[in-house]
C-alpha cells in the first residue's frame, strides 16, 4: 500500500507569509489545510488561497477558525484529521503585531491580547496536535517567530515578548521530543506583508513572502533531522540564529568591584557557547567552575 501524502495545517494562511507557506507545502506534495479567520462582509481569504492551490493541481481545503477563539485548537486539529485522516506538519503562522507604543504607555490589556494570539493559541494548538504528530512517521512543528523575539524591538515590546516566549517554548519542546520522530524548529522570516506595511523595507521586491519559503518547506520535510533551531530567512537568504554565552571567568575575590574589573573582558563573545537547553547550560557552567584557574 502506498503511503498517504503528508498532511499540513498552516494557520494565518489567508495572505502573506502564511499563504506562501501553504502554497509551498502543496507544491512539495502535501495536502494542506489553509486556516485564516474570517471578517464580516469580506470574502474568505483562506478559501481563496485553498482554491488557488487546487487550481494549480494541489490538494487543499480551508478552515476559518480564529486561533484565539474558545475551542479553536480542537476544531482546527479535528477538522484536519477528519478530512485528511491525520496530521504530519503544523505550521503556526497566525499572529498580530500589537500596538506600536513604548513600554511606558503600553497597558496590560494590549499585552495580554498579543500574548493570547501569538503564544497561548499556539501552545494550545501544539497540545491538540500532539497525539496525531506522535502517530506520524515524521511529525514536524514549525513556529513562525521573529528576530524581535531574539533581540527585542523598539516600540513593539508586546510583539517581541510574545515571539521570545514562542522561541523559548519551541526550544524546550524540541529538547523534550528529541528522542522521538517529531522535530520542532522556529523560523524568523523577513518579508513584506500586511503586518509590516509602513515599516522600513516593506516595499522591497526582494522581500516577497515567497522568498522566505525555501527554509520553511525544508524544515517540514521528513529528511530534516535538525531540531530546536531558529532560522532567520528572507530574500532568498538564510542564517541560523542562536542564544549564546561568552566563556565564563572568575570574578576576582568574588566581589562587586572584582566583577567590575573583568566585566568588559567577560562580555566579549569570542569564545562562545550554544546550548540545547538550560540544563545543558548549567552543566557546562558547573564544569567550567570546577576547572583549575590560571
Amino acid at each position: 500500500m502506498a503511503e498517504r501524502p503528508r498532511i499540513a495545517l498552516v494557520t494565518g494562511a489567508g495572505k502573506g507569509l502564511g499563504a506562501a507557506f501553504a502554497a509551498g507545502l502543496a507544491q512539495d506534495g502535501c495536502q494542506v489545510v489553509v486556516n485564516n479567520r474570517t471578517h464580516p462582509s469580506t470574502p474568505s481569504s483562506a478559501e481563496h488561497v485553498a482554491r488557488s492551490i487546487r487550481q494549480l493541481g494541489g490538494i487543499a481545503i480551508h478552515q476559518e477558525s480564529a486561533v484565539d477563539d474558545p475551542g479553536a485548537a480542537a476544531a482546527l486539529i479535528g477538522d484536519t484529521v477528519e478530512y485528511f485522516g491525520g496530521l504530519d506538519i503544523l505550521v503556526l503562522n497566525a499572529g498580530i503585531s500589537g500596538p506600536a507604543v513604548k513600554i511606558s504607555s503600553e497597558n496590560d490589556t494590549k499585552l495580554r491580547d498579543v500574548m493570547e494570539i501569538n503564544f497561548f493559541s499556539n501552545a494550545a494548538l501544539i497540545d491538540a496536535a500532539m497525539p496525531h504528530l506522535q502517530a506520524s512517521k515524521a511529525g514536524r512543528i514549525l513556529l513562525i517567530a521573529s528576530s524581535a523575539g531574539l533581540y527585542g524591538v523598539r516600540g513593539r515590546a508586546a510583539y517581541a515578548a510574545s515571539k521570545g516566549a514562542l522561541i523559548a517554548y519551541g526550544k524546550s519542546l524540541a529538547d523534550e521530543l528529541r528522542r522521538t520522530s517529531i522535530r520542532v524548529n522556529m523560523l524568523a522570516p523577513y518579508a513584506a506583508t500586511a503586518m509590516t506595511a509602513g515599516e522600513g523595507g516593506a516595499t522591497d521586491p526582494r522581500l516577497d513572502p515567497v522568498n522566505a519559503t525555501a527554509a520553511a518547506i525544508w524544515l517540514c520535510r521528513p529528511e530534516c533531522e535538525r531540531t530546536g533551531e531558529v532560522w532567520v530567512t528572507g530574500a532568498g537568504y538564510a542564517a541560523r540564529g542562536a542564544v549564546i554565552e561568552s566563556q565564563s571567568g572568575v570574578i576576582p575575590d568574588g566581589t562587586v568591584d572584582g566583577f567590575g574589573r573583568v566585566v568588559t573582558t567577560l562580555a566579549q563573545l569570542t569564545d562562545i557557547q550554544e546550548y540545547n537547553g538550560a540544563q545543558q547550560a548549567f552543566a557546562s557552567f558547573m564544569h567550567q567552575i570546577t576547572q583549575p584557574t590560571v
